[in-house]
């Protein structure tokens, strides 16, 4: 389950979208303008210390982009070269913002959701006291294929699909779903959103 916030961000989410994603080697689209998002889905951190996010970002004119973010109350170690920028929280404070695919948090919860097939986290709001489900903005699926324990993380090669290798598992994070080219062994992660009415895959993950 993810507990949301009422709150604001400053600057927004796809504001440092908009200056980070022309700096990635798979990113395909118009530089200078603003960024929009086309569905989002979310991962459970079971420590509750991390906010864990996917964006399907891009231009409004651009390709769909596939964006993991995580979010922290203090810098990641080691993780400054992934780091997406930061912002303030109105509740909860400044956080800094990374590229999921460096953060072992992401890592984790992206083994998890796929191999088990439980895919993404229900969303809840709090509202007057009381938290509402929030509808999600994507539908995501995944295949399943038992799940073995996510070990250190290793390295991360970031293409126009990213690899992320751990001493258990090798999840490829598929960078612009629905572009095609991108075909993987293992379980898959797929997912669709407005504008893209069937499941496209969205992740990989294979036991090393």
């Amino acid at each position: 389950m993810a507990l949301l916030h009422r709150a604001t961000l400053r600057p927004t989410k796809l504001d440092l979208l908009a200056t980070w994603l022309p700096t990635r080697p798979w990113y395909r689209g118009p530089v200078g303008v603003d960024v929009v998002s086309r569905g989002a889905y979310r991962f459970d951190d079971p420590a509750g210390a991390v906010g864990i996010e996917t964006i399907l970002a891009g231009a409004a004119d651009g390709p769909v982009h596939q964006v993991p973010l995580t979010y922290r109350a203090e810098p990641l170690d080691g993780a400054d070269d992934w780091l997406v920028g930061t912002t303030e929280h109105s509740v909860l404070g400044p956080r800094w913002v990374y590229d999921g695919c460096a953060d072992p948090v992401y890592a984790a919860a992206l083994a998890h959701a796929i191999l088990t097939g439980t895919g993404q986290a229900e969303q809840y709001i709090e509202v007057d006291g009381r938290r509402e489900l929030r509808e999600p903005t994507m539908t995501i699926v995944a295949s399943g294929a038992g799940v073995p324990p996510v070990g250190a993380a290793g390295p991360v090669v970031d293409e126009d699909a990213t690899l992320i290798v751990t001493d258990s598992v090798e999840l490829v994070v598929v960078r612009r779903p629905g572009a095609g080219a991108v075909v993987a062994a293992g379980a898959v992660l797929s997912g669709s959103w407005n504008g893209q009415p069937t499941t496209v895959p969205l992740a990989y993950a294979r036991p090393r």
